[in-house]
């Protein structure tokens, strides 16, 4: 699997990262450093990737803001010959990418998916096959839109003071044909 031209992190990981229990270590390919791996560390409000090149230790930390969202991607699996699902902590450069989960189970994904995206903070991306990201729900701000729902009045704590007739009434109407009386003179009686 190759995200923007490098081994993305966490391809060769065979155990699962619980994102309930950050902060996580653990070590991912990378094509680009020595010995083709980099140590990752993940917190929930940063991200520490630490690796050497040319015998040079290096660490890089991205703060958790930085990234674009959480993202599934299409991917091969591990012996290449079907199609993995993979849900990726994406960021613009994608050097800096790191995958976080990978199955082919529909239903693992989409559970996971959602939970790194609830306790990271960031938006749920979908990646198109032509490699484009969009969210796939309507949000205003940081607020996801749903569809408003009638509200129950079960268990209730005064329930039993409110009687359900108004619920069955429909609400008056003020139409068209209501008279206003303007500009005539007032008959008032007096004593």
């Amino acid at each position: 699997m190759s995200i923007g031209g490098a081994i993305p992190a966490g391809s060769s990981r065979v155990s699962r990262l619980d994102p309930f229990a950050l902060p996580v270590h653990f070590p991912a390919n990378d094509a680009g450093a020595d010995e083709r791996v980099r140590f990752v560390e993940l917190h929930r409000e940063r991200v520490v990737m630490r690796r050497a090149v040319s015998g040079i230790p290096m660490a890089v930390s991205v703060p958790v803001a930085a990234f674009r969202g959480v993202a599934i991607r299409l991917a091969p699996d591990m012996d290449g010959a079907s199609e993995a699902i993979a849900v990726i902590l994406d960021h613009r450069d994608p050097g800096l990418s790191i995958e976080l989960f990978s199955s082919v189970d529909e239903d693992e994904i989409v559970a996971e998916w959602q939970a790194w995206g609830r306790v990271l903070g960031l938006p749920l991306l979908v990646a198109e096959r032509d490699g484009k990201l969009r969210e796939p729900f309507p949000y205003i701000g940081r607020v996801r839109v749903f569809a408003v729902k009638p509200r129950r009045r079960r268990r209730n704590a005064i329930r039993r003071r409110r009687p359900s007739i108004f619920l069955r009434r429909k609400p008056g109407v003020i139409g068209a044909h209501i008279v206003v009386h303007g500009g005539e003179r007032e008959i008032i009686a007096r004593n």
